[in-house]
C-alpha cells in the first residue's frame, strides 16, 4: 500500500512524467515477458537492446501520445456516464487505435531496419485482437483521467508482450 500511495503522490505532483515513465517501464516489461515467456530465449539470448528500444518507445512515443489522446478525448466528450464512456470507446477504438498501431508498428520496424515495403507488408499481416474495446469501456466509465494511462498500461503488459512479439516476429 505504501508503494501505491507513493505512486499516487508522484502522479499528483508530476502527472506527465509519471505517466510517461509508467508507460516506458511497462513497455519494457512487456518485451521482457515476450522474450522470456513467449519466445523462451533465456537470459543469455535476451536482447537487451530490444527491451531498451521498447521501453524508450514507451517513454518517447506511447506515453506522450496515449496520455495526450486521453486528455483530448476528455475535452471532446466530457463526462463519465455509460453513454459518454461508450462514445469515448467507439472514438478511441474506431479512430485512434488503428492510427496509433499504424504508426507504432512501422516505427518499431524502422528501428529494426525494415524498409517501407516490409513495414507495409507487416501491417497487413497484423491481427487486431478484441481485448481493447472492453478494457477501454471500463476505463472510460470507471477510472479518473489521471489514472487511465496507468490502468491501460497495466493491462497492456500482456498486450505489449503480444505487440513486441508481433513487431519482432513479422
Amino acid at each position: 500500500m505504501a508503494l501505491w500511495r507513493a505512486y499516487q503522490r508522484a502522479l499528483t505532483t508530476h502527472p506527465w512524467k509519471v505517466q510517461v515513465l509508467t508507460a516506458g517501464s511497462l513497455m519494457g516489461l512487456g518485451d521482457v515477458i515476450s522474450q522470456q515467456l513467449v519466445e523462451r530465449r533465456g537470459l543469455w539470448a535476451h536482447q537487451a537492446g530490444r527491451t531498451l528500444t521498447m521501453a524508450s518507445l514507451g517513454c518517447g512515443f506511447v506515453g506522450p501520445v496515449v496520455g495526450g489522446w486521453y486528455r483530448v478525448l476528455d475535452r471532446l466528450i466530457p463526462g463519465t456516464t455509460k453513454v459518454d464512456a461508450l462514445k469515448k470507446m467507439l472514438l478511441d477504438q474506431g479512430g485512434f487505435a488503428p492510427c496509433f498501431l499504424g504508426c507504432f508498428l512501422p516505427l518499431v520496424g524502422t528501428l529494426n531496419g525494415l524498409s517501407a515495403q516490409d513495414n507495409w507488408a507487416k501491417l497487413q499481416r497484423v491481427s487486431w485482437p478484441g481485448l481493447w474495446p472492453a478494457v477501454q469501456l471500463a476505463n472510460f466509465y470507471l477510472v479518473p483521467l489521471h489514472y487511465r494511462l496507468a490502468v491501460v498500461q497495466c493491462v497492456a503488459v500482456i498486450w505489449n508482450s503480444y505487440l513486441s512479439w508481433k513487431a519482432h516476429r513479422l
